[in-house]
């Protein structure tokens, strides 16, 4: 293999977040008065953007559009405030972003989450990575699994997608890959299960950061 570009996920594959995701996302719904969740479950909530954590949240008869954007707009608040209170990345990555820079591979970081959270969290956690591209949820831009946002990775970056390794730790980011025509590699660490990523269609499987320098 000839890897010249690495994307990242973000929540899940870099940074665990869901501490501060479930806080978040509990504390406005306990303004409301309604039932909070536990890690576990909002373990299965993200993935696909604010507006659908928010849903899946929500009992399902307030599902409705104005309430969802409405809860949303408060969860954003809260969040961008108390962003980094329980977030940290993975025992390894920040040895492995390390070691890619060192190698001369460009990264990148392609989020379903919204831009000024990611763009946040990265500037938190990494802020001395010179990453190619730091994009996240944006108007007018499909989430993953649609391949936009690694498409418009590709065109900044001029890179191939043959010399292309897409890591997340989800079947939305496996399915993303594939749709983009990269390689693609599940890590076990994050948010879901193991088979979970080999159902769709993970091309290799890490149990450690470390493990992804021999697939480069």
């Amino acid at each position: 293999m000839n890897t010249k570009l690495v994307i990242f996920d973000l929540d899940g594959t870099l940074l665990d977040t869901i501490g501060d995701l479930a806080v978040a996302c509990n504390a406005v719904l306990a303004l409301r008065g309604l039932p909070q969740h536990s890690y576990g479950e909002y373990c299965r909530f993200v993935g696909n953007g604010i507006m659908r954590l928010v849903e899946r949240a929500l009992p399902e008869e307030l599902r409705t559009p104005e309430n969802v954007a409405l809860v949303r707009a408060d969860f954003v608040r809260y969040y961008t405030e108390h962003i980094d209170r329980h977030t940290k990345p993975y025992a390894g990555i920040p040895e492995l972003v390390e070691e890619l820079r060192r190698r001369g591979v460009r990264l990148a970081v392609a989020s379903n989450k919204f831009q000024a959270g990611t763009e946040k969290l990265v500037g938190l956690f990494f802020p001395s990575v010179p990453f190619a591209a730091v994009l996240g949820q944006r108007a007018g831009v499909p989430l993953k699994p649609s391949p936009a946002v690694v498409e418009e990775i590709l065109a900044r970056t001029g890179t191939p997608r043959g010399e292309v390794l897409y890591v997340g730790d989800s079947g939305v980011d496996m399915e993303t890959a594939a749709a983009a025509g990269v390689r693609s590699v599940g890590v076990t660490w994050g948010f879901r299960a193991r088979q979970e990523l080999v159902e769709a269609g993970a091309q290799h499987l890490v149990d450690r950061p470390e493990e992804i320098l021999a697939l480069l």
